[in-house]
Parts: structure tokens; sequence; C-alpha cells
């Protein structure tokens, strides 16, 4: 009867050992490798941001052959893009950012490796080109939420979506949304009494002006999915803070002849509700 008392409490303690907290404990003392993708500017754009923003870790940029030399060495983790592709898509759809860290894995390939965190960045066959302009808010979005998942297993397992905790917190803020973000079927109606909570529908170019100047108390819309819009495939969606760069929302639906692309009427009244 002592054995089988004491085997939970056994068990217990190892799994705790090797949650992804613990795995991830020792990010901020590891170099982290920027591997740089051979898109001269997509590249460029990516060495400027990471050179006035990453903060969490030493960095080095590499090359892919780089990577490949380097991946299973879990002396460093990688911050990369990566093309993502869902059960259901004929191929892939979205370029997206993820932290992974190295280790013997990485010989089963890229897929085995301990994802630290991924960001969706842009659709890979038709990038808006507002990815440069989010692109500082999704690095500092990523090393947030690093820090969270090293305090806690709760912000490592659910991801990006455990910001969804904080959106009370944007309560006294503006919620701006480019009217490329809101799907299609959305009422005159729904948008003018959605106003009354403090949100609001412009343009995209003045949506992302707003990003890009920074404007206190505005939480700001931005949207990834593929340029097919493909039923089987994701849409992303998410709210970030254009001073603080904060992520306030982070969901996703699968797109389909009756879900399309952008926030659906349950988001706006999800974030009406905050």
């Amino acid at each position: 009867m002592a054995i089988a008392v004491l085997m939970p409490v056994i068990m217990s303690a190892q799994a705790q050992v090797n949650t992804k907290k613990v795995k991830i404990e020792d990010f901020t003392e590891k170099t982290t490798k920027v591997v740089l993708t051979g898109n001269i500017f997509f590249d460029q754009s990516l060495k400027d941001e990471v050179q006035n923003r990453w903060r969490i870790s030493p960095f080095e940029f590499c090359t892919l052959k780089e990577f490949e030399q380097l991946k299973t060495d879990d002396s460093y983790y990688f911050l990369m893009t990566v093309k993502g592709q869902f059960r259901k898509e004929a191929r892939p759809g979205l370029t997206m950012l993820s932290v992974m860290k190295g280790g013997a894995a990485a010989e089963k390939g890229i897929s085995k490796m301990l994802d630290v965190v991924t960001v969706p960045v842009m659709s890979t066959d038709d990038p808006s080109g507002r990815e440069f302009v989010f692109l500082p808010a999704l690095l500092d979005i990523i090393q947030e939420h690093i820090l969270r998942s090293m305090e806690t297993d709760v912000a490592g397992y659910s991801g990006l979506s455990s910001s969804n905790m904080d959106i009370s917190e944007a309560e006294t803020k503006d919620i701006i949304m480019a009217e490329e973000d809101l799907a299609d079927g959305i009422s005159e109606e729904e948008l003018e009494s959605l106003e009354a909570d403090g949100i609001y529908v412009a343009d995209t170019d003045t949506v992302d002006e707003m990003m890009m100047s920074h404007t206190p108390n505005a939480v700001l819309s931005y949207t990834v999915y593929p340029a097919d819009k493909a039923a089987g495939s994701f849409c992303y969606k998410m709210l970030i803070d254009a001073q603080t760069h904060k992520l306030y929302y982070f969901r996703k639906h699968r797109l389909s002849k009756k879900f399309g692309a952008g926030f659906l009427p349950e988001d706006l009244y999800r974030i009406a509700e905050r």
C-alpha cells in the first residue's frame, strides 16, 4: 500500500522537472541565433529591429546553412522564420517567427525542436507590407512571452492566447480596427453600436501610421491569413498597444464558407466586454 500511495507523488515530481518552464529557464543566459532568410528586404528589416529591440539574451545573426550545422547544439536558441502549413492546407500559407531551442531532437526536423513561442507575421504568397510596420511590436511580444513563460507554465503551454487574460487592462483605451482586418458581413449597425464600447474602425493606412507613431492609449488590430483564404486554413487576430506593444488579444479561427478572414462578430463582442 505504501508503494501505491507514493507512486503518484514521485511521478508528479518528475513531471514538474520536465515542464516547459524548466526547459527554457536558461534562455537569458544563452545566445539566440537570429537566422536570416536570404530575402534581402525582410532580412535587413529583421536585423535592424533585432539590433534595436532584442534585450532578453545575447544574440548573433546566422545563415540557414549555419543553422543546419548548429541546430542540434543545446547551447543555442534560434529565432527564425518558418512556414506554417496546417493539416487541411495543400501548401504553406503563412510565414511565422519562431523561437526554438537547439538540441538533439533537431536531427528529426524543425518540428521536433522545442517551440518556445511562435507568432504569425504575414501571408507567404502575398505579403501586405504591414508586416514591416508591426515587426517591432511582434519582436517585443515574443520577448515578453518568453519572460512570462520562464515564470509560469500557464503562459508557456497556453501560448500567446494567455494574453487574452489581460484584455480588461485595455478598458480605458481606444480599440482601433483597420477596415481590412474585419470579416465580411459585419453590419454598419453593429459597428456603430461598438463605438459606445470604445471600438472604432479606421482605414488601414491610419492604423499603420498610429502604430509607427506609437500613439498613446490606442490598441490596434493586426490580422494574418493566407492570400487565398482557403477553407481549412487559419486566420490569426491580434490587438496590440501602439505605445507599449503589449498584446491584449490573440485568437485564431479556421477559415470556411461561414467564417471568412478577419475579426468576426464574436471577437468584437468579446473585446467590447473587456
